[in-house]
């Protein structure tokens, strides 16, 4: 079992997305069982493979896989493991409001950015309330496909859009792990699940509706 020894809310990182994506390690790194503490514990990589979407809310695991170009299917725990993962316990939250001007990622990335100036890096945050609108992603590798390049990587990946809907988002944010858990452009990564539970993916593209964000305290 992976132990939680650390203090409450330090993020931990195994795998990288830069060795999936240009050594194809695909692999499992981590099986998200062995995690020992599930106390608060938030978590997202991709399923092995490239082979779906893993996302874990307040100890509880969500799997999504492709089933077609317009469906998915979202499963509720079960056996999984990942080959890269960041995850973190977290129990007390501080909101902040999350002003209209917010409009997309790049300005949710400056705006949490801004608000923890003072705080410990990484971290990982979470968004809950209503989207206007949201554009998610699943793997969906075929099985045998070699991969070495991030567009190798994204073989039969599928596109979702989420419309005026209440969802719940989690995400870290890091300065320092470019092409670790984050895209090499991005201070974020992040994973929506609907609140219905029928939707779980990577998150492209957000306009928030009325969203609150929580940082940890």
């Amino acid at each position: 079992m992976v132990n939680s020894p650390d203090p409450m809310g330090t993020v931990k990182v195994v795998g990288s997305m830069k060795n999936v994506m240009w050594q194809g390690q695909l692999g499992v790194r981590i099986d998200l069982d062995t995690i020992a503490d599930k106390t608060g514990l938030y978590g997202l990589g991709p399923l092995t493979g490239l082979t779906g979407e893993l996302l874990i809310n307040d100890g509880r695991t969500y799997i999504s896989r492709v089933t077609s170009d317009t469906t998915m299917s979202v499963e509720v725990g079960g056996p999984s493991g990942a080959p890269f993962f960041v995850y973190a316990n977290v129990t007390d939250w501080r909101e902040v409001p999350l002003p209209p001007t917010v409009t997309s990622i790049a300005e949710l990335e400056t705006f949490i950015d801004k608000q923890t100036r003072n705080q410990a890096r990484p971290f990982a945050f979470k968004l809950v309330g209503t989207v206007t609108s949201a554009n998610i992603h699943v793997q969906n590798l075929p099985p045998g496909t070699p991969v070495s390049s991030p567009k190798e990587a994204h073989q039969g990946q599928a596109s979702y859009s989420v419309a005026d809907e209440a969802v719940e988002i989690i995400g870290f944010f890091s300065t320092e792990h470019q092409g670790v858990f984050t895209h090499h452009d991005s201070f974020l990564h992040m994973h929506l699940l609907t609140a219905a539970g029928d939707r779980m993916g990577h998150l492209d593209g957000l306009v928030p509706g009325g969203m609150r964000l929580f940082l940890p305290e």
